[in-house]
C-alpha cells in the first residue's frame, strides 16, 4: 500500500480574484481566456486597477492536490513558497485541506507567486501570473520517498517555464518510474503549448509522462491541427491513454482504439470557471487511484468541475467525497 495517492506538483501560487467586463481586459491587454505571465511591476499595476477581490490559495497542480484530498484520498504535493503574507496564507489553506506539503520556504526573496485573476460576466477567467518563488523550484525540492510512496506523480505544463522546475520533473520522473509508479501531466495553457511543444511530445512520446490531460485548445495546439480527430489519433499513439476536456461537450478519454465519451455535468449558473480543469482532473486521478472504470473516472472529474464552476475561487468548501457517494459514483 502506498502512502499517498497522488503526488501533485506545480506552481504555488495566491490567486487574487475580481470581476471586471470585456472592457476592462482590452484597456489593460489582457488576454482573455488564457495565462499570462508578468514581472512585478505590472501585477503591482493590475492589482491597483483591479475592483473588490478574494483572495484564495491556487495554482493548477495545488487545486488538483486540494480536490483530490477533499474525495478522501492521501495527497502530497511540491510547490515554492517564500517565508511572507501569501506563503504562509499558501502554507496554512493546502495543510488545512488534508495534503501533505513540505517544501523548503524561501527567505522571504523572491516574493510568494501571485496571479490576478479577472472574471468577466460569461465565466471566463483571465490569469496574470507572476511567478515569484515559484522560479526557484529545483532538482533539490524533491523528497524522493514521497515519490516512490505516491502512486500517481501529477504536474503542471505550466512548470516548463520556470527552467529549475524541468529539472526537478525529469528528476521526479525516473524516481516514480524506478519505483513503478505512473507519471501524468497536463498541457495547461494553449499558449503554455505553443512554447514548449516540441518538449510536451517528447516528454510523451519518451515515456517519461505514461498519461495526459488537456483541453480541446490545448491538443488542437499541441499537434498544430484545425481537427480534433486528427489530434486525437496522434495522441492515441503517444501516451498510454489521454483525458480531453470540452468544456460543456463534457470530455473524451481515450485509449489504444477504445474512445469513452463523457457527460458534463449539467449546472444552472456558470460563475468562475477558475479550477475546472484542475478539479477534474483531481475527480479523475481519484477514480483511477481507487481502480474504477475510466468512464466513472470521467464522469467524477465532471462532477468535481461542474461543481467548482458555480463558486468564486479553486478550492471548494464542501466534500468532494460526499458529493461523490451522493452521485453513487464512490
Amino acid at each position: 500500500m502506498s502512502d499517498y495517492d497522488v503526488l501533485c506538483i506545480g506552481n504555488a501560487i495566491v490567486d487574487i480574484i475580481s470581476r471586471c467586463d470585456d472592457a476592462f481586459l482590452v484597456e489593460n491587454g489582457i488576454i482573455k481566456g488564457a495565462m499570462n505571465l508578468i514581472d512585478v511591476d505590472r501585477s503591482e499595476l493590475l492589482h491597483q486597477r483591479m475592483g473588490p477581490a478574494i483572495e484564495t490559495s491556487g495554482g493548477s497542480a495545488g487545486n488538483t492536490a486540494a480536490g483530490v484530498a477533499s474525495f478522501g484520498a492521501r495527497a502530497a504535493f511540491f510547490g515554492k513558497v517564500s517565508n511572507d503574507q501569501l506563503g504562509t496564507i499558501y502554507r496554512h489553506d493546502i495543510r488545512a485541506q488534508g495534503v501533505a506539503f513540505d517544501t523548503t520556504a524561501l527567505d522571504g526573496n523572491p516574493p510568494t507567486a501571485r496571479s490576478m485573476i479577472f472574471v468577466t460576466p460569461d465565466g471566463e477567467r483571465s490569469m496574470n501570473t507572476y511567478l515569484g518563488a515559484c522560479m526557484e523550484l529545483g532538482p533539490e525540492d524533491v523528497e524522493e520517498e514521497k515519490v516512490r510512496a505516491s502512486r500517481i506523480t501529477y504536474f503542471e505544463g505550466y512548470l516548463w517555464d520556470p527552467p529549475l522546475a524541468k529539472e526537478a520533473i525529469r528528476k521526479t520522473a525516473a524516481i516514480a518510474h524506478a519505483a513503478g509508479r505512473e507519471v501524468s501531466m497536463t498541457l495547461s495553457d494553449p499558449f503554455c503549448v505553443d512554447r514548449y511543444r516540441e518538449e510536451f511530445l517528447e516528454l510523451m512520446r519518451s515515456g517519461t509522462v505514461d498519461f495526459v490531460f488537456a483541453n480541446e485548445h490545448e491538443l488542437i495546439s499541441l499537434y498544430q491541427t484545425s481537427s480534433l480527430e486528427t489530434a486525437l489519433a496522434a495522441l492515441r499513439g503517444d501516451c498510454k491513454f489521454g483525458v480531453v476536456t470540452r468544456s460543456e461537450r463534457g470530455s473524451i478519454v481515450i485509449r489504444g482504439d477504445e474512445t469513452i465519451a463523457v457527460d458534463p455535468e449539467r449546472v444552472d449558473t456558470v460563475v468562475d470557471t477558475t479550477g475546472a480543469g484542475d478539479l477534474y482532473a483531481a475527480g479523475f486521478l481519484f477514480g483511477y487511484t481507487k481502480g474504477l472504470s475510466l468512464a466513472d473516472c470521467g464522469r467524477l472529474g465532471s462532477l468535481a468541475a461542474g461543481l467548482v464552476i458555480q463558486q468564486v475561487g479553486p478550492r471548494l468548501q464542501t466534500s468532494l467525497k460526499h458529493a461523490g457517494q451522493q452521485a453513487g459514483l464512490i
